[in-house]
Order: C-alpha cells, then sequence, then structure tokens
C-alpha cells in the first residue's frame, strides 16, 4: 500500500477537505467520499457557491488551480495556511477505511488485447496506476454480487471531478426520460449550438479519458506529483449511457431536493479504489 500520508493527501484533493487519521471511529465512509467529490461536481453545475454535507458542513465549491493546495494538512504543531485554514476538516480510521488485502498494482501492468468483464460489460483495467483498495465489503444491504465479476456485477466506471456536461454531451433518447420536460428541446439546442448539460453526474468506463480530467496534487510526503481518480461499480438500472460511448450519466430529475440528490448517488455509484499515478 502506498504511505498512508500519500492516501490522505489524495483524498484531500479529491473531496477539497482536509483528510487525516484517527484512531477512533470514522465518521466518513469511502460511499461518503465518492457522494462529496460527485456532488461538489454536479453543483458547480447549477451554479452554486458551497455543498452542504452531513458530517462536515459547508464545503466551498470555489476552484483551486495550485496543486499545492491540494496536500495534506500540515503537523499539528504547525500554523495551517491561510487557504487550508478556509477547508473543512475530517478525520478517517485507516484500518476501517483502506482493505490492503485487495489492493493492486497496475503500474506495470499490460492487458494488451486481452478483454475482461464485469457484469457482462467489458472493463478497462487502470493500467499504469496504483489502487489502493476501500473497505466496501459487506457494508451495503444484500450481498456483494454487486463486486463481483458474474453477470450480477455492476460494471466499473471510474469518477474524476472535472467531469461535467462541459464536454458537450446528450443524453441517448431510449425513451427512459421521455417525458422529463425539456428533453427534446435541449436536444434541438444540441444540434444548433452544438452542445448540451445533461443534468447529474458523469463517470467513465474509460481510465483514459478520467485520467484527462482528473484531480493532480503534489504531494508533502515525498514532494512528487501525482494524479488522483475514483474507480467505482456503477447501478446499471440507473445509468444512462450518452452520446458519447466513453461517457455514463448519472441523472438527477428537475426539483430533486438535496436529500434526494445525495441518495440518487449513493444508490447508483459504490467506490471500491482509490487509483494514484505519479506523474
Amino acid at each position: 500500500m502506498p504511505d498512508s500520508g500519500l492516501c490522505l493527501e489524495a483524498l484531500s484533493a479529491l473531496s477539497g477537505c482536509n483528510v487525516a487519521s484517527t484512531t477512533g471511529p470514522s465518521p466518513l465512509s469511502p460511499q461518503d467520499f465518492v457522494n462529496i467529490v460527485a456532488l461538489r461536481e454536479f453543483y458547480k453545475q447549477q451554479g452554486l457557491q458551497q455543498l452542504e454535507y452531513p458530517g462536515v458542513g459547508a464545503l466551498s465549491l470555489e476552484e483551486r488551480e495550485d496543486p499545492e493546495l491540494y496536500s495534506s494538512p500540515p503537523a499539528l504543531t504547525d500554523a495551517p495556511g491561510p487557504q487550508e485554514s478556509l477547508r473543512a476538516s475530517v478525520k478517517i480510521n485507516l484500518q476501517e477505511f483502506f482493505h490492503p488485502k485487495f489492493n493492486y498494482d497496475f503500474t506495470s501492468v499490460q492487458d494488451g488485447n486481452t478483454v475482461f468483464l464485469r457484469g457482462n460489460e467489458r472493463y478497462f483495467r487502470p493500467c499504469g496506476w496504483n489502487r489502493v483498495a476501500l473497505r466496501v465489503k459487506q457494508k451495503y444491504d444484500g450481498n456483494d454480487c454487486w463486486l463481483g465479476t458474474g453477470k450480477d456485477a455492476w460494471p466499473v466506471s471510474y469518477h474524476a471531478p472535472n467531469m461535467d456536461g462541459s464536454l458537450g454531451i446528450i443524453l441517448t433518447h431510449d425513451g427512459s426520460l421521455g417525458h422529463e420536460p425539456g428533453f427534446l428541446d435541449a436536444a434541438a439546442a444540441s444540434l444548433t449550438a452544438g452542445f448540451t448539460k445533461g443534468r447529474g453526474v458523469y463517470s467513465t468506463p474509460d481510465i483514459k479519458m478520467a485520467e484527462k480530467y482528473c484531480k493532480v496534487f503534489k504531494s508533502k510526503v515525498d514532494g512528487k506529483m501525482y494524479k488522483v481518480v475514483l474507480q467505482n461499480r456503477i447501478n446499471p438500472e440507473n445509468r444512462k449511457k450518452c452520446q458519447r460511448e466513453d461517457v455514463w450519466l448519472v441523472y438527477v430529475p428537475e426539483g430533486s431536493n438535496p436529500i434526494q440528490t445525495r441518495a440518487i448517488v449513493q444508490e447508483s455509484i459504490r467506490p471500491y479504489g482509490l487509483l494514484l499515478k505519479q506523474l
């Protein structure tokens, strides 16, 4: 497993919080982190300035360009920097949060033409990345089939926080959204303007696309630059395919309140790996 401090920095980069370790219970689970990462981008799409999340409070959605700002918080003996002091602080229990038994180092792996399947859909493994496994087995109602390799498994998706509707995506009209107000108008507008924004949370089955939109941070552990992406399973019943085959959308209907929106994300996307790649 990569250095625990590096993993905390990666979680800080993804969530926009100062993430530190604790020996006590973790107030946030891996599911909470994917919720926060997904909801941050969704609420930015809606033009909001902050996200309220239970147990964390108000999270600023302001984008910070300096990768140094994504580093982990300083030691307790050091005074926090002006930007770090403005960020919410959360603590996690490393033993409760990570599952080292299922770590996998893909940094030297090349799959070539080998095809892998998850839920009868192609799984593009994260070759070139180091995966830190999250402790998610037996954390959800039912069994762990969603995490398996059989026909009942959920497909794999990668979430990069900077993926949004600005990619110029429209939903394919498969009938499931036929009654959504404005769908046909949005589709027509895309033909003239060249793009439209699907309302919801984006992810991709293609790790190469996720890498283009991932977070980058400079580590205080070793001074090196890293990319970070979340590896998830996505509920095939809640996923909407987009005009681009390499982009999937979890649709959030108009009028959904914050509790409903969070529930949609939580029922649709489950994280199981933190991916790190050194630049």
